[in-house]
């Protein structure tokens, strides 16, 4: 096994298409074609865990938090990052993250605090847009089938039915085909008559190199007429936080002590209670202040994030309760998420759950 088999697994649960913007996902270090002799599960990578890695003889770290987040420059050893590349790049160490990815996959994050919390009909917080697109492709006829079934296998399906057309394809005269081309149609590079019709499919849009290639391989000319278009509906499986409800409903300062007790928490800081009991319930793992109207909007008696400031506090304006369990806390789970899928991916190799724990806040 290599490390890129690792990576397509991980790709299966958390397409990294799907990652924000702002992010840094993906292989941060190493070679996708090293073979892995070990994996290490953490949540954050830091030299103890690069350490814990060789003690195990794990050269594969699968972080959910990038390391390497900002551009580095230089890498001299001045700052944790840097050691922690240099000593990754020192013993062989590959670094994986997956981050937002797995924030915004629906089987990720907040549905295993969902998990956690024993909420029930969840549904995204945030879905996103833009994750569908669209493609019509030119086809004749008597190729519609192999082609059809072709994309289908790729991951593509059919928006519908629409009627065939007949369509003079022309204006391809700047096509030249090389010595070892055979063409199916056409002279001299210029396409003739031919009875086509259009295909139209959807696909998710990290599957569009896999669609393209299928259409390539499958269709019989050289030069090949499809349009790709982005829709803008919302992916109601692809999107960030959830938001979900108990199975009865339970009282608020009761809520909180099974919160406290189930992620190891000494205090909650939250906003004024508003109701004397409570079922819908907003969760968002990591910094979640800017999804506090649409916790609101989703009519969540309480949201479950952290990294809420003083002023945050009070956008909840006696329509809802904020509770802030802090940011280590809130995603502790997340590593056992990915141990217990690798696990099942890869039955019989070492899948290793680190047992450090990277927090770096401290009470007293």
């Amino acid at each position: 096994m290599i490390v890129n088999d690792v990576i397509s697994a991980l790709e299966e649960l958390a397409p990294l298409a799907y990652a924000e913007q702002f992010d840094n996902v993906g292989l941060l270090v190493g070679n996708k074609n090293q073979e892995v002799t070990g994996v290490l599960v953490t949540l954050d990578t830091l030299e103890e865990t690069v350490e814990e890695a060789i003690e195990k003889k794990c050269n594969l770290i699968v972080s959910f938090h990038p390391i390497i987040f900002k551009g580095l420059k230089k890498i001299t050893g001045k700052n944790y990052v840097e050691r922690v590349v240099l000593k990754a790049i020192k013993h062989d160490i590959s670094i994986f993250a997956i981050h937002t990815a797995l924030d915004n996959s629906y089987k990720g994050v907040n549905y295993q605090i969902c998990k956690e919390l024993g909420l029930i009909n969840q549904q995204v917080l945030i879905p996103q847009s833009g994750t569908i697109k669209k493609i019509v492709a030119h086809v004749p006829k008597k190729d519609l089938e192999k082609v059809r079934n072709a994309m289908f296998n790729a991951g593509a399906g059919s928006i519908g039915n629409y009627d065939e057309c007949s369509f003079n394809i022309k204006g391809y005269g700047t096509f030249k085909p090389n010595e070892d081309a055979n063409p199916t149609v056409g002279e001299r590079g210029i396409l003739q008559k031919e009875k086509e019709t259009q295909l139209h499919l959807t696909f998710s849009k990290h599957l569009q190199a896999e669609v393209l290639q299928a259409l390539f391989n499958s269709h019989p000319y050289e030069e090949v007429a499809y349009e790709i278009t982005t829709l803008e509906n919302t992916n109601q499986n692809i999107g960030i936080g959830m938001v979900g409800e108990l199975a009865e409903e339970v009282d608020t300062n009761v809520f909180l002590e099974q919160v406290k007790n189930k992620f190891k928490l000494e205090v909650i800081r939250h906003s004024r209670l508003l109701k004397n009991k409570i079922k819908r319930i907003a969760v968002l793992g990591g910094s979640g202040a800017f999804a506090i109207p649409n916790a609101i909007s989703a009519k969540a008696d309480i949201y479950i994030t952290a990294d809420l400031k003083y002023h945050d506090f009070y956008q909840a304006e006696n329509k809802i309760v904020l509770a802030d369990i802090g940011h280590y806390e809130s995603e502790q789970y997340t590593k056992n998420l990915l141990h217990s899928y690798l696990t099942k991916k890869f039955r019989n190799f070492a899948i290793v759950l680190s047992q450090k724990s990277t927090n770096p806040i401290q009470y007293s």
